[in-house]
């Protein structure tokens, strides 16, 4: 149990010494009045007693902490990573909208071509049919003539 005690009794005091060391590393904003500032400096030399009086101190607006070109060569490797692969799902995504569009294009003209081919079919038909029945007339007309003489 006290070892337990002894490691919350270090936590909180890290954590207010890390509030103590963010808030001397803030500079107050210049439109702050003299009282403003003079609260802030109180709540570095005692933080707990602006809490319990009821007022506050003036806590620094968020930023946002990031590593911009880390050396760390893993760090570097995974960022080369993650922007290759963004590329390539880029890449990917274009080849992918240009082969459908293809797909489409090459669709289009086989059933056109199969259109054309069932019309030329059906004129190829027609004119066998006028052919064969001219043929058929013709023989009918010779066989008018030729039953007249006998062999």
């Amino acid at each position: 149990m006290t070892q337990i005690r002894s490691l919350l009794i270090g936590t909180a005091l890290t954590a207010f010494a890390a509030t103590a060391a963010v808030a001397q590393t803030v500079q107050p904003a210049a439109g702050l009045s003299g009282q403003a500032q003079m609260q802030t400096q109180g709540a570095d030399v005692a933080p707990a007693a602006p809490a319990a009086q009821g007022v506050q101190p003036v806590t620094p607006a968020p930023t946002r902490l990031t590593a911009s070109g880390s050396t760390d060569p893993l760090v570097q490797k995974r960022d080369a990573n993650a922007k290759a692969n963004a590329e390539y799902r880029a890449s990917k995504k274009a080849s992918k909208a240009a082969m459908t569009d293809q797909q489409k294009a090459a669709k289009a003209q086989y059933k056109e071509q199969v259109h054309d081919a069932k019309i030329n079919q059906k004129a190829d038909k027609q004119a066998a049919n006028n052919e064969m029945k001219m043929n058929m007339e013709g023989q009918a007309a010779t066989q008018v003539d030729g039953a007249d003489v006998k062999h």
